[in-house]
């Protein structure tokens, strides 16, 4: 039985950041009074969310755990905004998103269970039990960091300064933070070329 394909490269950078795009260019160009962009961009995250979700189920069938979490969390968090007139809803999203999965990883990492490892499998092709426990910490940390930073940002700035946090600090961070564990990940096995998959298990 052959398992279901993993969106890979230019796919999953459409799933996973075209609803953040999507609300970008919602904020900036959205041809309505500037008191309401906020609410047209978050109708828009919530929209394309959506259709990435979709689209993800159609084309791969299934619908991975963090963006059924995303989703529902934009959903959620996008309609009470629209609905109340508050956009403190969708700025806490991040912060919310950041501290639940820094939970969720510290939790697997606490307790030996390799959460990372079974949703990022295919991503990190031979990395050794020792990798998975060590990226499990430095994601953990990394993502307590980020719902600190966004609290601090949101609470203290403007809405146009956040969003150019999100854009121009968060995103980049986050890329920079992936790229900064590459040398520890090829330490323990990442692509090599005799590597074989390791099963989930225990963390030692």
């Amino acid at each position: 039985m052959s398992s279901k394909p993993e969106p890979t490269g230019g796919a999953k950078l459409l799933i996973d950041l075209g609803p953040l795009l999507v609300f970008f260019i919602a904020n900036f160009f959205a041809p309505v009074p500037d008191v309401l962009k906020i609410f047209v961009a978050t109708g828009a995250f919530m929209v394309a969310m959506i259709a990435a979700m979709i689209f993800s189920a159609l084309r791969y069938g299934r619908i991975s755990p963090l963006l059924w979490f995303s989703g529902v969390m934009v959903v959620i968090l996008g309609g009470l905004t629209i609905w109340l007139h508050d956009r403190s809803f969708i700025q806490m999203k991040p912060t919310i998103y950041y501290a639940l999965v820094a939970g969720i990883l510290a939790f697997g990492y606490a307790t030996g269970r390799p959460l990372l490892q079974q949703v990022l499998g295919s991503t990190y092709p031979g990395l050794d039990a020792e990798g998975w426990k060590k990226l499990t910490r430095n994601w953990a940390v990394f993502f307590v960091c980020m719902a600190v930073l966004n609290e601090a940002v949101w609470r203290n700035t403007s809405w146009d300064f956040w969003i150019g946090f999100k854009l121009w600090g968060a995103l980049p961070l986050t890329f920079l933070f992936a790229a900064a564990n590459i040398p520890m990940l090829l330490k323990h096995g990442l692509m090599k070329e005799d590597a074989k998959p390791v099963e989930p298990g225990p963390i030692e």
